[in-house]
C-alpha cells in the first residue's frame, strides 16, 4: 500500500450549539492557547457546520467529528458519535 495517497483526517471534540437544519449540525470547537506577546492563556473558538446524516445531535450534546471531503460550500465535517448527551431539564 501507498503511505503518500492516504490522507490524514483531524478528529475534534465539541460542543453543538445548533442542530435547526437537517442533516447539519453546528460545533463550536474551543481551544486553550498562549498569548505570543503576553503569555497570558485565551480561550478561542471556532463553529465548524458537521454533516449529521441520522439527526442524532441536539443542542448541548458533547459530539466527537472528523475531516471528511467538502460535502457543500462549508461543510467539510462528518459526525463521528455522541460522546454524551445534553442534560434535559
Amino acid at each position: 500500500m501507498n503511505k503518500i495517497n492516504e490522507k490524514i483526517k483531524r478528529m475534534l471534540t465539541g460542543t453543538v450549539i445548533s442542530a435547526a437544519a437537517n442533516k447539519t449540525s453546528k460545533v463550536k470547537i474551543e481551544r486553550r492557547v498562549a498569548h505570543p506577546v503576553y503569555g497570558k492563556i485565551i480561550t478561542l473558538s471556532s463553529n465548524l457546520l458537521v454533516h449529521d446524516e441520522g439527526n442524532m445531535c441536539k443542542k448541548g450534546d458533547v459530539v466527537s467529528i472528523t475531516s471528511v471531503r467538502p460535502i457543500s460550500k462549508n461543510k467539510t465535517w462528518e459526525l463521528v458519535e455522541v460522546i454524551s448527551s445534553a442534560q434535559t431539564d
